[in-house]
């Protein structure tokens, strides 16, 4: 396990247990930054701000720089400026979904096709504002990050499948008990941080 000299400096340790005991911190981690963005995303609308102070949270934890709740909260409110307007933007997209699969229970002509574009537009909105959640940093424009994000979702299907995924552990951890789905978003928060760092090196 990594130690601290006097200095707080971290020195290096034995490979084997350094790697592992980091590899288990960042997991732990995660998990206590998913209950932070639950409660943060406790007015529905702070939810993409949320994510972006969670995936600020753990960068800087990788980075091994000071992250705590007072760190998390600052990026929040920095974050929920503009954020809260990317959260009205996608209940409203999850609204006209809805009304897309009404169309298709009603079982009018199209409604099908119809409800599958709808589907997985939305999931590609999903897997593009968990890719800006990542990139953003206070006064970074919302807008931006969100038309880059469209673009790597694009052009990354690999990574978008493995967000989609990642999202699909909410619910199917919520319908085993519904705490759980506040550390899984810890979990999602890491996956979008991973997969962003993995698109840049391809």
């Amino acid at each position: 396990m990594s130690a601290l000299d006097m200095t707080g400096r971290q020195e290096d340790a034995p490979r084997g247990e350094s790697g592992f005991m980091r590899g288990f911190g960042v997991f732990a981690e995660s998990l206590l930054t998913g209950v932070w963005i639950a409660l943060a995303a406790l007015p529905l609308l702070t939810l993409p701000a949320a994510f972006a102070a969670g995936t600020a949270h753990l960068r800087r934890v990788l980075a091994h720089e000071v992250s705590t709740w007072r760190e998390f909260t600052a990026d929040l409110r920095a974050a929920a400026r503009r954020g809260w307007l990317v959260g009205v933007a996608g209940w409203g997209a999850a609204w006209l979904l809805y009304a897309d699969l009404v169309v298709v229970r009603a079982g009018l002509p199209g409604g099908s096709f119809a409800g599958t574009v709808g589907v997985l537009t939305m999931l590609g909105l999903l897997a593009a504002g968990l890719r800006a959640a990542v990139h953003w940093r206070p006064g970074a424009s919302w807008r931006a990050l969100l038309r880059d994000a469209a673009r790597r979702t694009v052009r990354d299907p690999a990574g978008s499948l493995l967000l989609i995924c990642g999202l699909a552990v909410v619910p199917v951890s919520a319908w085993f008990a519904a705490p759980l789905a506040a550390p899984a978003l810890g979990v999602v928060a890491a996956a979008a941080l991973a997969v962003e760092r993995r698109h840049p090196a391809r």
